[in-house]
């Protein structure tokens, strides 16, 4: 090349530059100048050697240098291109440096080009140098951008020879390893010559056809073509080929297309399950079992197919082989087999009927670890039949167990999943789970890597927990301990589990008392705020079980699950039924905040002491705590009303007999100090001696706090004006807390203490609670607490009632807008409605509190009808009446009567 382009180096010729040139580009630029220099040469005489004829002599060149080669690749002569070709072949076999080479020379676009040439030889060349080189990744790439795949099938026509099917073949079947290729292959129809290759005479077609087919099948719309052109005798026809390789590409191809169920069915009409059978039956084809019982795993989903192999006996041989083999590659895809078919209830039941069970627990116990997953993932298939879960209650069950202990993590989470499936809805299997001591390992397991293995393990808890006299061995393992790690999990299900879990077993007073002091109480109020729906609802269900109990409600409200549970329900997409259990159950131990927001206590919300209403709250709204109500200076609020029978530091108790009350409502006057000791032991013992009751007025009204003022008069005569006012600014005093100073030392707070109530309940104790008919009960408690809210008032007199007044002495005195009950002498409904309800909680009398718009409120009590007999002779059910406390006291009026809608309305 150096000495043609030196000729080209003369007077007032143009030589195209070279440098840097790659040697295809320079051989394009210099060809067709090296004819012209040929013939100027000739004139000169410079070749007067050839011959004179216009024929250009055969030259033959041999070339050391691939580059030389590839550019032989665009010449246009047909023999230069097929030697060319023949010599890159030779060098393309050689290893994957010499195909990168070619690929840097740039061989690959004329090769392709070559694909189509009108002579057989350069095309069959050029072919079977694609085959080899598309096995390169990198030129598979460029052979997808240079889009050749017309140009390679065309190559599988007929009239092609079998070395031109065998490399084209080869190619597709390299391409087609490509996601992006398969679909376009078969757009192309690619598929209709392949399969037809596959009766060629020549295993190396055959081989390369299936292998591409293969690759193919795992196209969905590839596979729907596949049983268009009615693929599965033809793949079968190859299961007979003496070469083992053509029989695996064939059971592997088998295994893809029959994930369809119409293939299963061609498949089995075609007798392919009597070929798969007799594969697996010989032994000197055990390297193709592992791929036929896939095929047969596919198969047996159908119910068809099973009840077919089992009338044949093809499937008690099936069990046999699993069973008897030793390869564990056969018996976990045996076991695979058999899971698969088990998701269907009519194989589940032929299974059963040929005693699948006792090959699978005979699986569990392989060396084997995919064995022992593959097992245990069949028996939980199986647990859907009931007869295959009661067999596993005495055999399977202990092997289950074992595997927990398994240093493969895989291995325990299927064991968890299995005893999961088998505990679920099953007390005898719970049962035997425990009695195989299986509650050890499973707790263990709640700390595994997996998280599949900690949600079924909490799962087999949860069912064990479930079963009341299982419970208690499964507490005395420290499970709400433990499962305090997965209610942190990141993860949804474990979240979920192990809330249902808590929910299940922290069933009784001690249980939550653990949780609570293991600081399980925090995370499971954390899982409120999931946005998943399972895990908030059974968080919400476990929050629910907790908050039985004060002290664990109280640490709940603490740390937030009232405001979270109320945030749920008012959202109509996140709240749930135990979202709003839980809530309620939290609002009953915390029976102010209930009533300022649902306005309602029934008669099992039983007012103690501490009880103070707000009044309405709206949703969302907080609730100050009473402490902080209490410092507040007063206000022209509505007054908060206090329920607190307590003594405290602050205020000592105060019995009704140290005062009686004057025309004022808010100012007391005491009497003797010997009768105020005497009430005053009273009223915290709680009881009086004999001697003492038989000293109490029967009336059910004490004497001392008539309206009369004899008594009072005459604890006054021979007083002088100043005596008694002295004596009154003593007794505001003691009546009114004490508020600590400034300069005092801080002590512990305490609710305002209300000693006029605590007598209140001492008297009603003594004289209502022993009246017998509950009936005569509510009438006297009635009367008795309208006589002490200012006694019956005429309801066209009702406006003149002056309470407010009343009220707002009462703040000012206290200087707080927290009232104690027992000191309001003028009530209105909401009043006497409250002290009806804490009075009547204390003796045992059954009744709501029910809050009204303007002040109204009202209580309402069952009480059955003896009268009157039920259509079969049983007493009928209780009617629900309002108690009158306002203009009729005692009067009890039926729910949706006249007079009980005048009394809770306008």
């Amino acid at each position: 090349m150096g000495w043609v382009i030196s000729q080209l180096k003369q007077p007032n010729q143009k030589v195209p530059p070279t440098t840097g040139l790659h040697p295809q580009e320079c051989m394009e630029r210099t060809w067709p100048l090296l004819g012209h220099v040929l013939e100027v040469k000739n004139r000169k005489g410079l070749f007067s050697h050839l011959s004179s004829s216009s024929q250009f002599d055969p030259l033959t060149i041999e070339s050391k240098k691939a580059a030389t080669v590839v550019l032989m690749l665009n010449s246009p002569e047909e023999e230069i291109l097929a030697k060319a070709c023949e010599a890159i072949y030779r060098f393309a076999l050689k290893g994957e440096e010499n195909k990168a080479t070619l690929l840097e020379l740039g061989a690959v676009e004329p090769l392709t080009k070559l694909l189509t040439h009108e002579d057989k030889t350069v095309r069959r060349n050029a072919t079977m140098i694609s085959g080899v080189l598309a096995s390169n990744n990198d030129v598979k790439k460029l052979l997808r951008e240079l889009d050749v795949m017309n140009s390679v099938i065309a190559q599988l026509a007929p009239e092609e020879e079998a070395v031109v099917h065998e490399f084209a073949s080869l190619c597709l079947a390299s391409l087609s390893a490509e996601h992006t290729s398969k679909a376009h292959i078969c757009a192309q129809g690619g598929l209709e010559p392949l399969l037809r290759l596959l009766g060629s005479p020549d295993p190396d077609v055959k081989k390369n056809c299936i292998e591409c087919i293969c690759n193919l099948a795992q196209d969905f719309q590839c596979r729907a073509t596949l049983q268009e052109l009615n693929a599965i005798p033809p793949i079968l026809d190859l299961l007979k080929s003496e070469y083992p390789v053509i029989q695996l590409l064939a059971l592997k191809t088998l295994g893809v297309v029959t994930n369809d169920k119409e293939s299963r069915a061609m498949l089995r009409e075609n007798q392919g399950l009597d070929h798969l059978i007799k594969i697996l039956e010989t032994k000197e084809l055990n390297d193709l079992h592992t791929e036929a019982l896939s095929v047969m795993a596919n198969c047996l989903e159908d119910a068809d197919t099973v009840t077919f192999i089992q009338q044949t006996s093809g499937l008690r041989k099936l069990l046999a082989f699993a069973e008897n083999s030793t390869s564990p590659d056969i018996q976990r895809n045996a076991a695979k087999a058999i899971t698969k078919a088990a998701y269907d209830a009519e194989n589940r039941k032929l299974f059963h009927e040929q005693e699948v069970e006792k090959c699978l627990v005979a699986l569990l116990g392989s060396e084997n670890d995919g064995t022992k997953i593959a097992a245990s993932q069949a028996i939980s298939a199986m647990c859907e039949n009931s007869g295959s879960k009661d067999f596993f209650n005495n055999q399977g069950i202990p092997q289950l167990i074992q595997l927990l202990k398994s240093d493969n993590e895989e291995v325990r989470e299927a064991a968890a999943l299995t005893l999961a499936n088998l505990t679920t809805c099953n007390p005898a299997n719970a049962k035997a789970t425990a009695e195989a001591d299986g509650i050890g390992p499973l707790i263990s397991t709640l700390s595994s890597k997996r998280d599949g293995a900690v949600a079924n393990a909490a799962t087999v808890l949860t069912n064990l927990a479930t079963q009341e006299p299982l419970r208690g061995s499964v507490q005395s393992h420290d499970l709400l301990r433990a499962i305090i790690g997965p209610l942190r999990s990141a993860n949804a299900v474990v979240q979920s589990r192990a809330a249902l879990a808590v929910a299940s077993t922290a069933c009784d007073a001690g249980a939550r008392a653990e949780l609570r002091a293991a600081g399980g109480l925090e995370p499971l109020v954390d899982l409120l705020r999931s946005k998943d729906d399972r895990v908030r609802r059974h968080a919400s269900w476990a929050v629910a079980v907790c908050a039985s109990d004060e002290l664990v409600a109280v640490e709940l409200c603490r740390l937030g699950a009232l405001d979270i549970l109320e945030e749920i329900n008012l959202s109509v997409s996140r709240k749930n039924k135990y979202s709003e259990i839980a809530y309620n159950k939290l609002l009953n131990n915390n029976l102010s905040l209930k009533y300022s927001q649902t306005g309602y206590l029934s008669s099992s919300n039983i007012i103690t002491d501490g009880f103070y209403d707000y009044g309405r709250i709206n949703p969302g709204t907080k609730l100050l705590p009473l402490k902080e109500l209490s410092l507040q200076e007063p206000s022209d609020l509505r007054a908060v009303l206090l329920i607190n029978s307590k003594s405290s530091e602050v205020s000592p108790p105060l019995s009704m007999e140290d005062r009686s009350s004057d025309t004022g409502y808010g100012r007391s006057i005491s009497s003797s100090s010997s009768l105020r000791r005497t009430s005053k032991e009273k009223a915290n013992a709680g009881f009086v001696s004999p001697t003492e009751e038989k000293s109490e007025p029967t009336s059910g009204r004490n004497t001392v706090l008539s309206k009369s003022a004899t008594k009072e008069k005459g604890s006054r005569k021979g007083r002088g004006k100043k005596e008694d006012e002295k004596l009154k600014e003593e007794e505001e005093v003691m009546l009114v807390p004490k508020v600590i100073g400034e300069g005092s030392p801080e002590k512990e707070w305490y609710p305002p203490s209300d000693p006029i109530f605590s007598f209140y309940v001492y008297e009603v104790t003594k004289t209502i609670l022993p009246v017998t008919n509950i009936r005569e009960q509510i009438v006297t408690l009635a009367k008795y607490v309208a006589e002490k809210m200012g006694g019956p008032i005429a309801r066209d007199k009702l406006y003149e009632f002056s309470w407010e007044l009343h009220i707002s002495e009462l703040k000012f005195q206290l200087k707080s807008n927290v009232v104690p009950i027992g000191l309001i002498r003028k009530g209105i409904f909401y009043h006497r409605a409250l002290l009806f309800k804490a009075l009547a909680d204390r003796i045992g009398i059954g009744c709501s509190l029910a809050r009204g718009e303007y002040g109204r409120a009202w209580n309402e009590v069952k009480l059955m009808d003896g009268s009157r007999k039920g259509m079969i002779g049983c007493l009928p059910p209780p009617e629900v009446f309002i108690v009158d406390l306002m203009f009729h006291p005692g009067e009890l009026m039926k729910v949706k009567s006249r007079e009980a809608e005048l009394y809770r309305f306008l």
